[in-house]
C-alpha cells in the first residue's frame, strides 16, 4: 500500500512539474511573442484582394484586371447548407469551440512528436482566418503557436458569423478563384446561392487542397473528397439519407468559366486600367475598385465590328496572300487535325483551321476548325481570294477551291451562323476563308456637347497589337483638315459664295530646286468655284488658294484658339491639304467643336469610380457650355486629368495625380472657341458634302442632319471620313502602321465612310435629327452660282446662307449695266484671278 502511495505521489509531483513547466513554457513564448501579434482590429480594415472590374455606362463587363477572382459576399448571402458543407469539411465544431480545437491540437502534437513535421494541421477555420490573414504558411511550431493565440483573441474580439464570413471570403480554392462567390463562378458560372448540394460539396473539399482535389485538374480524387463531405454532412445530421443518395450519385459538372466580358472593348478597357493605375499605383489590381466609363455597349460592340468588317473589307479587295501554314502529308497522317490546329492563335472573330481534304467537283473545302471541329467551307465563300501581287494588282479569279487551297494549308476563317441541315456532310458547320487584315484603323466617337466618349477603337484586335492607334497614331488628315480652314475663311468675312478659281498654280522651292505644281485628286481643274462647292468636291488648289489669301500663320493661331496640336503642322501652304499630324482623338475632337456649334470639347473615359464598398469615390464634373461671363461659373476650362486616361500632344495617356486630398469640380466650363455663325455656315456646307459630294455614300442612312468630310492623303497612304449631326461626330481613319500606299482605288470615301456608316446607323437609330439651331443674324439670299452675287430677277440662280454683314450688296444700276453687257467685268477678274 505504501509502494502504491508513493507511486501515486511521484506521478502527481510529475503531473505537477510537467505542468508547470508546460505553464511555464507556454507563459513564455506567450509573453515572447505577444508584442508581435497585430492586433483583431486589423482584420475589420484589411481589403481582400478584389480584382479591377471596368463597366460599360449600361452596366455591361468590359474588362477584369487583377490576379486574384474575388468577389466578396456576406454570411447573409451564403445558403446554410452551404456553411454547413464546410463545416462539415473544415470544422465540425466551430459554434462549440472557442477558437482552438483540443482534440484536434492533440493529433498535431503527435504527429510532431513521431513524425517530425505537422501532417494534419488542427486547424479551426478561426486558426485558418488567423493565419490566412496575418501570418506565413510555414509549417512550424512557432507559426502555430502565434496561430492558437491569434485565434483566442479573434474569437474574444468578432463573432462566430462574422469568423466564418472571413474565412469564406478569404480561402484559395483554385484556379485564381479566392472566396467561394468566385469559385461558384469559376467552376460552375453560377452564383452561389444557385449551386446544388453536390456542387457545394465539392467546393467545400478545395481548401484542404486545391489542386490534389480539384475537380478539373483530379476529378477522381475530387470526387472521392465530395462524396466523403457527403457522408459527414449526413452524419453530422446536416442533410438527410434521401439527400446523400442523390448527390453522391451526381455526376461531375465542373467547368472552367472565365469572366464573362460582355463587350468587346479591349482598347478601351486599356485606356481605363492605365488610368486607374496612375492614379491608385498596383491597389488598382487587388482593392475591388469599379470603373464605368461612358461608352454604351451597343454603340460600343457596333464600332469594334464596323472597324473589323471594314478593314477585312478592303483586305478582300487586294486578293487572298497566303496560308498562314502548312503540314506536309507525314505529320497529317501521324496527328489529330486538332493538335495540329491548337497552336495557331485566334485573332478577334478569326478561327484557324486545317484544310483537310478539297472537292473540286463539289466546290467545297473540308476542313477542322479549332473550338469548331469539322466544318464545310463553300466555295462562294472563297470566290474573293484571288492571288495577291500588289496593293493595285491580283491574280485571276479563282474558278475551283484547288485555284486558293491545298490539303494541309492552314488558314484563317469566319464561322457561319446558319445552323446546317440536311444528312452527311451538310450536317457539318459551315465556314468562309479569311485572312487577318494587315491594313489598321481606328473610330473615334464623341458625345459633341460634353466630350464623353460613346466608343472607341483603336485597331482590329488588341491581342495582336496593343498599339492604340485612336490616340496614338499621328497620321496626316488629308482633306479632312479643310473644314477648320474654311472656318478660319468665314469668320475673317468671306462666304460659301466666294469665288475662287480652281486652276493650275506652280509654287517654287528654292530649297528643293524644284516646283510645287498641286492637283486635285481627279487630275483636273474646273474653273471658277464657289467655297461651297469647293469644299464639298473637296478642291486642292482652291483651298491652297484660300490658306494664301487667309494667311499660314493667321490659321496656325485659329488652329490654337481651337485647340488643335500644331507641334506637327508646316508652315507651308501644303497646310491646307492635311499635309500636318493629328491623332483620330485630336481630330475628332477638332470635329467635336464643329459640330457642337463651337463651344470647347475636353473628351473623357470615365464617368465614375467606386470603392470595394459602393461609394463612389469619383464622378465625371458636369459639363456647362459657356459664352460669356464664365469666369462666375464654378470649376474650370481643364477637367480633372487624374481619370481622363487620353492623348496629349505626344499621343501618350495624361499624367495622373495622387488620389490622396484630390477634388474634383462639380462642374467643367466650356468656353466658345468660334464664332456660332460662321460655325452654323460650315454645318450647312459640310452638309453638301454628304448630299451632293464626296460623302454622297452615307445618303443611305437617310437622314438629314448629317455633315461630314473625307480624306484622303498623297499616294492613298492615309483615308479618312469625320462626320457629325449636333449632337454626336464620329472620326474614321484607315491606314498601314508604316505609311504606305492603299491602292490607286482606294479613298476616304471606299475605306473609312463604310465603317462610319455602320457604326452610326447604329448610334443614330431611334433617335430624332439634331440640327445646330439657326442663330441670329443669318440670312438667306439667292445668288448667281456663277457669280457669288445676288441673282438679278428672272435669273437663275441658287439660295446661300450668309451672316448679316458678309451678304452679297443689294443690285445696283451697275448690275444692270453688266447684264445688259455694259460692265467691264474687271472686278470678277481680279476676284477670281
Amino acid at each position: 500500500m505504501s509502494h502504491l502511495l508513493r507511486t501515486s505521489r511521484l506521478f502527481a509531483w510529475l503531473f505537477l512539474t510537467g505542468l508547470s513547466v508546460t505553464i511555464i513554457v507556454t507563459s513564455g513564448f506567450y509573453l515572447y511573442l505577444r508584442p508581435g501579434l497585430p492586433p483583431v482590429e486589423q482584420l475589420l480594415d484589411i481589403k481582400l484582394q478584389t480584382p479591377l472590374r471596368v463597366y460599360s455606362k449600361d452596366s455591361k463587363l468590359i474588362a477584369e484586371f487583377g490576379e486574384k477572382r474575388r468577389a466578396p459576399i456576406t454570411i447573409e448571402q451564403i445558403p446554410t447548407i452551404q456553411l454547413q458543407a464546410f463545416l462539415a469539411a473544415e470544422d465540425a465544431r466551430f459554434y462549440e469551440h472557442f477558437g482552438v480545437d483540443i482534440k484536434g491540437l492533440a493529433r498535431a502534437a503527435i504527429e510532431l512528436i513521431s513524425t517530425g513535421s505537422i501532417q494534419s494541421g488542427g486547424s479551426t477555420i478561426t486558426m485558418q482566418v488567423a493565419k490566412n490573414y496575418f501570418l506565413s504558411r510555414d509549417r512550424t511550431f512557432i507559426r502555430k503557436f502565434n496561430e492558437i493565440l491569434l485565434a483566442l483573441q479573434i474569437e474574444r474580439e468578432l463573432d462566430k458569423n462574422r469568423i466564418l464570413e472571413l474565412y469564406l471570403n478569404k480561402i484559395y480554392l483554385g484556379n485564381r478563384a479566392y472566396g467561394i462567390a468566385a469559385a461558384a463562378q469559376v467552376y460552375y458560372n453560377k452564383p452561389v446561392a444557385e449551386l446544388s448540394l453536390a456542387q457545394m460539396a465539392m467546393l467545400a473539399g478545395l481548401p484542404k487542397a486545391p489542386s490534389a482535389f480539384n475537380p478539373l485538374a483530379n476529378p477522381d480524387r475530387a470526387l472521392i473528397r465530395r462524396n466523403w463531405i457527403l457522408g459527414r454532412m449526413r452524419d453530422l445530421g446536416f442533410i438527410t439519407g434521401d439527400a446523400y443518395d442523390l448527390a453522391v450519385t451526381a455526376p461531375l459538372t465542373a467547368g472552367y468559366n472565365a469572366t464573362d466580358v460582355e463587350v468587346d472593348a479591349d482598347y478601351v478597357a486599356e485606356m481605363a486600367r492605365s488610368a486607374i493605375v496612375q492614379r491608385f499605383g498596383d491597389g488598382a489590381y487587388t482593392d475591388g475598385y469599379t470603373v464605368t466609363l461612358t461608352v454604351d455597349s451597343l454603340n460600343q460592340q457596333t464600332a469594334t465590328d464596323a472597324l473589323r468588317d471594314g478593314l477585312e473589307a478592303y483586305d478582300r479587295r487586294h486578293g487572298f496572300r497566303e496560308p498562314i501554314g502548312q503540314i506536309d502529308q507525314e505529320t497529317l497522317e501521324e496527328s489529330t487535325p486538332s493538335d495540329l490546329v491548337v497552336n495557331y492563335p485566334r485573332v478577334a472573330s478569326l478561327i484557324p483551321a486545317l484544310v483537310t481534304d478539297i472537292k473540286d467537283e463539289m466546290l467545297s473545302v473540308r476542313v477542322h476548325a479549332r473550338d469548331i471541329g469539322d466544318a464545310v467551307m463553300p466555295f462562294d465563300t472563297m470566290t474573293w481570294a484571288r492571288r495577291y501581287k500588289t496593293e493595285d494588282l491580283r491574280g485571276p479569279e479563282p474558278d475551283k477551291p484547288s485555284d486558293v487551297l491545298a490539303v494541309g494549308d492552314v488558314v484563317y476563317v469566319h464561322a457561319n451562323e446558319d445552323a446546317p441541315g440536311g444528312e452527311g456532310e451538310n450536317t457539318l458547320p459551315t465556314v468562309a476563308l479569311a485572312q487577318v487584315p494587315r491594313v489598321e484603323g481606328a473610330l473615334i466617337s464623341l458625345d459633341a456637347d460634353n466630350g464623353a466618349i460613346q466608343a472607341l477603337a483603336g485597331g482590329y484586335s488588341f491581342r495582336q497589337s496593343k498599339y492604340n492607334r485612336a490616340i496614338q497614331a499621328k497620321r496626316q488628315p488629308g482633306s479632312t483638315f479643310k473644314p477648320f480652314l474654311y472656318l478660319n475663311a468665314l469668320e475673317k468675312g468671306m462666304t460659301p459664295a466666294t469665288i475662287y478659281n480652281d486652276a493650275p498654280i506652280v509654287f517654287d522651292d528654292s530649297e528643293l530646286e524644284t516646283a510645287w505644281r498641286p492637283q486635285n485628286s481627279s487630275g483636273q481643274f474646273y474653273g471658277p468655284t464657289r467655297l461651297r462647292e469647293a469644299l464639298y468636291r473637296s478642291r486642292n488648289i482652291v483651298s491652297i488658294r484660300l490658306l494664301r489669301d487667309v494667311g499660314i500663320q493667321e490659321t496656325l493661331d485659329y488652329l490654337k484658339q481651337l485647340k488643335i496640336p500644331v507641334d506637327n503642322m508646316p508652315d507651308d501652304l501644303s497646310l491646307s491639304l492635311g499635309s500636318g499630324q493629328l491623332t483620330p482623338m485630336e481630330l475628332a475632337r477638332g470635329l467635336a467643336v464643329i459640330a457642337n456649334g463651337g463651344y470647347d470639347v475636353q473628351p473623357y473615359l470615365i464617368e465614375n469610380i467606386k470603392d470595394i464598398n459602393g461609394k463612389t469615390i469619383y464622378e465625371a464634373p458636369e459639363t456647362i457650355l459657356c459664352d460669356r461671363d464664365c469666369e462666375d461659373l464654378a470649376g474650370e476650362p481643364t477637367a480633372p486629368a487624374a481619370v481622363e486616361p487620353l492623348a496629349d500632344t505626344a499621343g501618350t495617356a495624361q499624367k495622373t495625380t495622387p488620389a490622396t486630398g484630390e477634388s474634383t469640380p462639380e462642374v467643367r466650363v466650356m468656353r466658345r472657341l468660334a464664332d456660332e455663325r460662321s460655325v452654323y455656315i460650315l454645318h450647312s456646307m459640310m452638309q453638301d458634302v454628304i448630299r451632293r459630294g464626296t460623302g454622297r455614300r452615307a445618303l443611305a442612312l437617310g437622314r438629314t442632319d448629317i455633315a461630314g468630310k473625307t480624306g484622303t492623303t498623297n499616294e492613298q497612304k492615309d483615308t479618312w471620313f469625320a462626320g457629325f449631326n449636333h449632337e454626336i461626330a464620329t472620326t474614321t481613319w484607315v491606314g498601314f502602321d508604316q505609311p504606305a500606299p492603299l491602292g490607286r482605288r482606294e479613298f476616304g470615301a471606299s475605306t473609312a465612310l463604310p465603317i462610319w456608316i455602320d457604326y452610326m446607323e447604329v448610334a443614330l437609330k431611334g433617335t430624332p435629327p439634331a440640327t445646330m439651331p439657326r442663330p441670329n443674324g443669318i440670312v438667306n439670299i439667292r445668288i448667281n452660282p456663277e457669280t457669288g452675287k445676288r441673282a438679278r430677277p428672272g435669273e437663275d440662280g441658287v439660295f446661300e446662307v450668309f451672316k448679316e454683314e458678309d451678304a452679297p450688296a443689294p443690285l445696283t444700276a451697275e448690275d444692270e449695266d453688266e447684264r445688259n453687257g455694259n460692265g467691264s467685268g474687271d472686278g470678277l477678274s481680279r476676284q477670281i484671278f
